[in-house]
Order: C-alpha cells, then structure tokens, then sequence
C-alpha cells in the first residue's frame, strides 16, 4: 500500500493528533489487558523524541453518542503514565472550547489524551464539522489505530480531510505483516478460525482457502460445518442458514481440518458436569464447548509441519476455564512453531488473551491488535481508514 509514513513529515516541535486503539477491557477503573496500549508505545516514543504535542484520541465500547461513565478513556490515562513512566493530561471532552486551551496551554514533549470519540454521535457517523473541529487541534495527524481502520468514522476517515495524514508504526507493522499473509507466505500455510460464527468468518474463508494448504476449524462455528457433513451436534451452536455455504465448499473438503472430538457440557457454567465424546458427534442434550484430546494432537501436526500460521477466535468457550484447554494448547503450539522457525500471526481478543495467559505471546511473529480490521483486510477489503490516508 503506497501511503504516507507519519516519519516522512517533518514532526520536529509540532502538534501531532493520533488516532489511537485504546478500546481496551477495563474492570473496577482497572485496564486488564493493556496489549493495545503496548502496541501504540513506539510511535508515542518517537514523537516524544521530536519534541512533539501529542494529542491522543481514541474510542472505548459502544457508548452509542451519549456520556457514559463507565466508557471513560481516563483509566486508560492513567496507564498509559505508569507505562511512560511520564505524566499524561487528560482533557474531559474531545472538542470544544476547554480542549482547545488545554491543547493550547500544553508544551512540546507533553502527552495529552482526549476523552471518548464516541461519547460525540458525530464521530461514527463521520460528521465534517466534528472531523475539522478535531482535525484543528493539530498540524499533522497519524493513524495507528489498526483496530479502527475498517470503520469510516470522523477520527480515521474525516479528520484526513483537513491534515497532512500518514500511518504510525503500528498500522505499518499490521499491513507489513498482513500483506505477507496475502501475497507471498511461505509454505505450508496453515490458517486456523474460531469464534462463534461462520457468518464472521465467510470472506476469510473463501480467500485463504486457495492460499492455505489447510484451514482448522474450531470453536462455535465448528458444529455448523459438522452439521452439514451429517453429524450429531446435539444442542451446540448452529447456524442453520450457513450451512448451503459450508457444503459449497465440499470442493475444498481435504483442505479442512474439523474437530475429531469434543469436550461437552450439558450447561454452559463454570463446574458443570463435563464430558469426551468418543468421535465428531455429539448427542442430544450435550452442548459443544471445546476441542477435545484428539483434535489437539491432530492441530498440533498440522501446526508442526507449518511455516507460516494465521490464527483468529477461541476454539472453545475460552472464558469459562474449565473449557479453555483446547484454546490455550494452541496459543502454546503456535508459539513453540514460532521459536522453530515458523512466522506466525495471531489476532483476535479471545487468542490474544490465550497467548498472554499461557505467557507465549512474545514468541508469536506479530499479534494484530485489530480484530475486524485484520479479518477484513485478509478479506481482501479495502479499509476506509488506510485510503483515507495521503498517498506517497
């Protein structure tokens, strides 16, 4: 992709606004997985080395247009000092009168973060008069909210209008490592999809399918695919209307790796009574909520023999412990391939949490901090927030 590098403009001294992916788990006033704020540190780190005004803003949940507390960025604020060792401002609104004296007041080599884009209805509905009074805050703007680009917003799309715009480190590292995915992997490639739904993962499908040597299907949209093949699935997750479109891959049938066994529950809860199944079917009465013994030995071959390895959404219902094994062996194997030589990428909230509870997540290549974005973006997709941007 032939766009802009934020490095390219001369930053020395100058305000710079960045869009920024701080949508990140908080508990309690607490950040528990501060993952997204890690990835944005080196673009941060550079501007403060030019003697920049950095101006942070970000969205956090779906607070739909209106003030909700609970969707506050200044958790996040605060974070972000503890992990700059460095004091951060942080403004109570994102345009208006009092942000623009606190930006204005604010000195070069000082960090300000913005309050909740989306507390504006402005912003998802990428409102001019919102983008240009943000985009007036600033000189220059950077884009390094991966997690953000697939989305045609005031913050990543309009604010393009009225600034010089380029891509942060992270957003070149997303498409450096994505593009490798798309155009020249090396082989074997193996891609492996979890997550609740087939719905979510058609597009990937259908085009990593010619690129990939195999594709692992794991998770809730497993027993779609088991369905169409004539399986018992008992009361595990199905969705009906998909399956025309899993038989329409029959074509393909070698190619997919479905589980050979499962870990059922007759209720979905921590303690339930929880059971093997012998084979690929599941009786009534039994829900489906993780791969079982052989399905991990038949991955972990499949993982073995793989020199580059893409992998989105839990294979189980992770969240509850007792059904995370599945998942977390993965996050393990993919990290033991990496260590050996494989390139490896792993995006997703559920397989990102995986890597960081099995403590393997600095042995994976790259982890995309953008879900739907990378999910799009290997769809072949164009995203909005990378178009945006001036081209070289």
């Amino acid at each position: 992709m032939n766009k802009k590098k934020f490095q390219s403009f001369n930053l020395q001294e100058k305000s710079v606004l960045v869009r920024v992916d701080f949508n990140v788990p908080i508990k309690e006033g607490q950040v528990t997985d501060d993952t997204r704020i890690v990835s944005s540190l080196p673009t941060i780190q550079y501007l403060l080395d030019k003697r920049a005004k950095i101006i942070l803003c970000s969205h956090l949940g779906r607070p739909k247009g209106t003030i909700v507390q609970k969707y506050s960025l200044e958790p996040v604020a605060k974070k972000l000092e503890f992990l700059l060792k460095r004091p951060v401002r942080f403004v109570k609104d994102c345009i208006g009168e009092s942000v623009k004296k606190a930006v204005n007041e604010c000195p070069s080599s000082e960090i300000l973060l913005l309050e909740n884009l989306r507390f504006h209805p402005e912003e998802e509905k990428n409102n001019e008069s919102f983008a240009k009074e943000l985009g007036s805050l600033a000189q220059f703007f950077a884009q390094d909210a991966f997690g953000a680009v697939h989305r045609a917003h005031a913050s990543t799309v309009g604010v393009t209008k009225f600034l010089p715009s380029g891509s942060g480190f992270l957003l070149q590292n997303e498409i450096l490592a994505l593009q490798k995915l798309l155009q020249n992997p090396e082989h074997p490639f193996l891609t492996i999809l979890g997550g609740a739904k087939v719905s979510d993962k058609i597009n990937v499908i259908q085009n990593l399918l010619p690129k990939s040597e195999s594709i692992v299907i794991g998770g809730g949209m497993s027993y779609t695919f088991l369905k169409a093949q004539g399986f018992q699935i008992g009361n595990s997750l199905l969705e009906e209307e998909k399956i025309n479109f899993v038989k329409s891959l029959n074509g393909s049938k070698s190619k997919i790796a479905l589980p050979l066994d499962h870990l059922v529950t007759e209720k979905i809860d921590s303690g339930s009574k929880a059971n093997i199944t012998q084979d690929q079917n599941i009786a009534q009465g039994w829900i489906g909520v993780d791969i079982g013994p052989k399905t991990i030995l038949q991955i972990e071959k499949l993982i073995s023999q793989a020199k580059t390895i893409f992998w989105n959404g839990p294979l189980g219902v992770f969240e509850i412990p007792e059904f995370s094994s599945g998942t977390v062996a993965c996050a393990k194997m993919i990290a033991q391939a990496t260590k050996k030589g494989a390139f490896s990428v792993v995006g997703g909230g559920d397989s990102i949490a995986a890597l960081n509870f099995s403590g393997c997540a600095k042995d994976i290549s790259h982890i995309s901090t953008g879900g739907g974005a990378s999910l799009e973006f290997l769809e072949g997709k164009a995203l909005p927030g990378i178009e945006a941007l001036q081209n070289e």
